[in-house]
């Protein structure tokens, strides 16, 4: 393990940076969003900075997954799921000053399951048949179908509420109804929030808070030591995290996360249209070498599209389980050899470092790399929109998410009608159950088809300054919430 040495003036500057840090904070974070539209953008990094913060939803995500009020105090439950009819609270503005009101409510869902919408998670919303204005403070949303989780739906960041004046800017100049406004976004470096004044609700503790951008380990590592980032929720050095916890000046948040890792690969792509080679390449890798090489022991082995701690969850780790032998004969029978394989590498250390070990995996078994580091815009624009490449590694944060496999169109152009039934099946069924067994399927046949080499579970592995209280420990959404952090002294 490399060792790090604390100088004099480093520890001056830390104390001196939190001695007039009681009211506004400064957080580390590895990617910088493309933009700051929660309601048009696929990346995470914008959920990290906006979520629950800026814009807020009909519902919302609690720290611990579960889905609270949120502009919505309470729903009630119609015809068995088909309808939900939602009691918004009143004196609610946006930062602009506009009123949030049921009209708000109808924009905002029919904005989102517009023909030509943009939103990332468009699917949120295809079992919205109608959505009306009852009065001001009332909505009713007529599904198409019954869907006892729409109120999950609801809680996403891609679902939040919007005001008609300021959606078509929401980009560069977020408008939302959340306790902090945006104060100031200096691209490469900072976006500043500040607390807003008129805010509906229990005013936060914290007046300002500074997200940096800070892709480097040894970067965000030196900034922590310095007190010039004083938390940073997901540390991109993990190799670090014992000389942390061994400083009693901070204090290491280990949790878990709904980021899936994953090696995708292109299913539309020769030879990767074969489920024989995805087998043998799934075959190849070895998960505990990519989580003790890459994240430094912090990670849980996953064989399916599906987080560890949900309790749906099968395990289905050995029906992949490393054997460069099996690799080699799948190669073989399906008459594949000297096969060379692009792969993309976006900038979190998990992908960079994990890649160069997967290129040896897989050149052990007979397949080689052409690896490309890609920054973040230009992996979402020619991987995750383009469709261009063969193979990468990323984490999907979003919860419970196993329903991207039915979407055709989606980045690793994985078809197969029988899965796509089984997610309608899903998304009409209410009884526990029915879902559970239904989910089950769905690990099943996507393991089964090797869609994706299914490395781990992320963890959520933060670095906070002792004092700082109200940080999420795990991350049930990818988000930042500052609603709740304080400084104890």
């Amino acid at each position: 393990m490399r060792h790090f040495l604390i100088t004099t003036a480093a520890s001056v500057a830390l104390m001196a940076g939190a001695a007039t840090a009681q009211d506004s904070l400064t957080l580390g974070m590895v990617l910088e969003p493309p933009n700051l539209d929660p309601t048009g953008g696929a990346a995470a990094a914008i959920d990290e900075v906006v979520y629950a913060n800026v814009f807020q939803g009909l519902t919302r995500f609690g720290p611990d997954g579960s889905v609270q009020p949120g502009l919505a105090e309470r729903w009630d439950v119609e015809q068995d799921g088909k309808i939900y009819v939602f009691h918004l609270h009143d004196g609610v503005t946006f930062h602009d000053g506009n009123s949030f009101d049921a009209e708000d409510v109808v924009f905002s869902l029919d904005r989102a399951r517009a023909e030509d919408s943009t939103n990332a998670q468009k699917v949120l919303f295809q079992g919205i048949e109608n959505v009306e204005a009852l009065d001001p403070l009332t909505v009713r949303v007529t599904l198409s179908a019954p869907d006892g989780n729409f109120p999950f739906k609801m809680a996403w960041g891609d679902a939040v509420m919007v005001d008609p004046a300021s959606a078509d800017s929401l980009a560069t100049a977020p408008i939302g109804t959340g306790p902090f406004r945006l104060e100031q976004w200096v691209q490469g470096d900072r976006v500043t929030l500040t607390a807003f004044d008129g805010y509906w609700g229990d005013a936060p503790a914290l007046k300002s808070a500074t997200f940096r951008f800070i892709s480097d380990p040894t970067a965000a590592f030196a900034a922590m030591m310095s007190g010039d980032v004083q938390a940073f929720p997901n540390f991109p050095a993990p190799e670090t995290l014992p000389q942390l916890e061994a400083d009693p000046r901070f204090k290491v948040i280990v949790g878990t996360t709904e980021g899936e890792t994953i090696l995708a690969m292109n299913n539309a792509q020769p030879p990767l249209d074969n489920v024989a080679v995805r087998r043998a390449i799934a075959h190849a890798i070895n998960r505990q070498d990519i989580i003790d090489g890459a994240m430094f022991g912090y990670g849980t082995p996953i064989g399916s599209h599906f987080a560890p701690h949900h309790p749906d969850y099968v395990d289905l780790t050995a029906s992949s389980a490393h054997d460069p032998e099996q690799a080699r004969a799948l190669l073989a029978q399906a008459g594949i050899s000297d096969l060379s394989l692009r792969l993309a590498l976006p900038p979190p250390s998990y992908a960079r470092r994990g890649g160069e070990i997967i290129a040896a995996q897989l050149r052990a078994v007979g397949i080689e790399t052409q690896i490309t580091n890609m920054e973040w815009a230009q992996w979402l624009e020619t991987v995750f929109k383009g469709g261009d490449f063969d193979l990468t590694i990323v984490s999907h944060t979003e919860p419970l998410d196993i329903d991207i496999y039915a979407r055709p169109d989606y980045y690793f152009h994985y078809q197969r009608p029988e899965f796509a039934a089984l997610i309608e099946d899903l998304n009409t069924t209410v009884d526990p159950d029915q879902r559970s067994d239904l989910y089950a399927q769905a690990q099943q046949m996507i393991a089964e088809d090797s869609v994706n080499g299914y490395l781990f579970q992320l963890a959520k592995t933060g670095v906070a300054d002792a004092r700082l209280e109200g940080l999420w420990e795990n991350a049930p959404t990818q988000a930042n919430d500052l609603t709740q952090v304080r400084w104890t002294q």
